[in-house]
């Protein structure tokens, strides 16, 4: 996995700020989300493609699957709390057709071809298995536009629909539009831009000048699609 916000090796720290202002912050959970569509299908081995520290295999205790991390930033899989391998998105160490699930969740934006680890997850997907990655809006946090905007990625709700369909035909999208995240003071929203790739210049006027507390919309998507 490579891309210019991929600096979980060099700077886990930003990871886990991100992680840790999301976590005490947010009135919604990601990760919880995929659990419960996975629970739909009873999987039985789930890889958790771009895993870092593995979010989905913590959610996902105490069901009854197995979730495999993959991941480049060996920094952070070494924190994973169960089964992980060193490996890279669009190059999976995985046979043809053995996994019930993939998940992408928060990974393919760091991508310069998405597609390529879209394929990859069909490849290893059993007939009827799912697959599910999530994508940023580009008008996500948009409290925070006079401070900073999040760039246009290889991976946003707007586009990533068709590239998933390119691989799988037909896509679910399930979009997110609401405050889900409610910053109480000037340290969290620093915090929150810094866990975002925002220069320290960025962070600190934002947190300055912005009113506390502070709920900002997060807008994306849930894409969801079974291998035929």
């Amino acid at each position: 996995m490579a891309g210019p916000s991929m600096d979980y090796d060099s700077r886990p720290e930003r990871y886990r700020l991100g992680v840790g202002v999301a976590g005490a912050c947010a009135t919604a959970d990601l990760h919880a989300w995929v659990v419960d569509l996975l629970r739909d299908d009873a999987p039985g081995l789930v890889l958790e493609v771009g895993c870092a520290d593995g979010p989905l295999a913590r959610a996902a205790s105490p069901e009854q699957w197995q979730v495999v991390g993959v991941d480049r930033a060996a920094t952070l899989l070494h924190e994973h709390p169960g089964s992980a391998v060193l490996a890279d998105a669009a190059r999976l160490p995985f046979g043809d057709k053995v996994c019930d699930a993939v998940t992408a969740v928060n990974v393919l934006y760091h991508l310069d071809a998405p597609v390529e680890a879209i394929a990859e997850a069909h490849r290893v997907l059993r007939p009827g298995g799912r697959f599910i990655a999530s994508a940023i809006a580009r008008s996500d946090s948009p409290e925070l536009r006079d401070y900073w905007t999040r760039p246009p990625t290889s991976f946003d709700s707007e586009d990533a629909p068709v590239q998933v369909a390119e691989i799988f035909g037909t896509v679910d999208v399930l979009p997110w539009d609401a405050p889900l995240v409610v910053l109480p003071d000037r340290d969290a929203v620093r915090d929150y831009l810094l866990g975002r790739q925002a220069s320290t210049g960025q962070a600190e006027h934002a947190a300055g000048e912005l009113p506390t507390p502070l709920r900002v919309t997060k807008r994306g998507a849930l894409l969801s699609a079974h291998r035929r």
